[in-house]
């Protein structure tokens, strides 16, 4: 009954969808017309976005780019900072807090000290104020920036999650695609992200043949791997190995868009998981806290965790609500990027592409 009122409900919206639909396609085409204006810079400028609302990885695709170039190339990492309590461009410091450059800079920043992390809603001004640095980068990293075209980048990579294929979902409202697939056409990177580590071969054949990519286009595989859990207070608690988790029973806390693949991890290792799921990047409040204080004290298992991901880990430290006894069993997930294959051909492309793009000082304009 659910099912058939869900698709009821998707028919209705579709007309939505082709207005929508419309818009954009309007908004692509003044870009390509030159109507709306775009700027060029004279460095690499690398885009990592998506076509659809929600989580596809975009963080963790980030940092593997961060961890790849800083080896051999001053790093800088530009994102509108999202749910951030400031405002216009600012540069992330030591001191920086999630609240003045938004949870997924912040964690950036933390884990690259010496990267270039700023925030900026306006992408232009926003890559000015970095390139006018004493120091600049030499290679800025937009993240989540396919749809503002306001910034040509040099080279665009479009992440797609394996559990969520494209070309079975729609637009705005009645599916979760900001653009068409078609707008993968602008991209010369597709990365399938989340998928399985049992992916067979069928599912490559599957998704390839679905992408259908161009041969100037290369499309990657990617999964989550899952490192060492990391105490959220450091004060409190040392890291654990993630073999820790057997046989333990996990408060899972989560404001992520989708927490499937988490979950998906965490039994493997013990089926006694309860979860207290909130909205993406949501900012948790005092009546959050005692909830998940209540929650974690019905747990009458001996040896318990609470898990959360490092986004949300870069919002809670900052609670000041948190009882000091439950924050010594507070710990976040860190995740990193698997290649399921040709990562050396990644790697290869981007360098490339990196050590290649040095055009003369200044902007172009169209």
């Amino acid at each position: 009954m659910m099912k058939n009122k869900s698709v009821h409900i998707i028919k209705c919206l579709l007309p939505f969808s082709w207005f929508y639909g419309l818009v954009v396609y309007i908004r692509n085409k003044f870009f390509d017309w030159g109507i709306l204006k775009y700027e060029e810079f004279d460095i690499p400028v690398i885009c990592i976005g998506n076509i659809t609302v929600g989580g596809t990885g975009k963080t963790p695709h980030t940092e593997y780019l961060v961890r790849l170039l800083r080896q051999k190339y001053r790093v800088g990492v530009l994102s509108r900072g999202y749910k951030r309590k400031s405002k216009g461009f600012v540069l992330a410091t030591p001191g920086s807090t999630s609240r003045e450059l938004g949870d997924e800079s912040f964690q950036i920043k933390q884990k690259f000290p010496d990267a270039i992390v700023a925030v900026d809603g306006n992408r232009r001004r926003g890559v000015r104020q970095m390139l006018a640095l004493e120091n600049p980068p030499e290679v800025i990293l937009l993240d989540d920036a396919f749809q503002h075209r306001y910034v040509k980048p040099s080279y665009t990579i479009i992440l797609s999650d394996f559990n969520r294929p494209v070309y079975e979902d729609a637009l705005l409202p009645a599916g979760r695609l900001r653009e068409p697939a078609s707008a993968f056409t602008r991209a010369n990177a597709i990365i399938i992200t989340k998928c399985p580590d049992d992916m067979q071969p069928i599912d490559f054949r599957i998704i390839s043949h679905n992408i259908n990519t161009f041969p100037y286009q290369k499309l990657y595989f990617t999964r989550f791997t899952y490192k060492q859990l990391q105490p959220v207070f450091k004060d409190f608690a040392v890291e654990q190995a993630l073999d820790s988790l057997k046989d333990k029973h996990i408060l899972l806390v989560a404001g992520i868009a989708s927490p499937k693949t988490i979950l998906k991890k965490l039994s493997e290792y013990t089926d006694k998981v309860d979860t207290v799921i909130y909205p993406d990047h949501y900012n948790f409040r005092i009546r959050d806290i005692r909830y998940i204080t209540k929650k974690f004290a019905e747990i009458t298992f001996g040896d318990k965790i609470i898990l959360v991901t490092e986004k949300d880990a870069a919002r809670l430290v900052l609670n000041e609500n948190m009882n000091e006894d439950v924050k010594k069993h507070i710990y976040c997930l860190p995740v990193e990027v698997g290649f399921l294959d040709k990562e050396n051909d990644f790697k290869e492309k981007i360098y490339k592409h990196v050590g290649k793009d040095s055009r003369n000082r200044g902007i172009y304009k169209k």
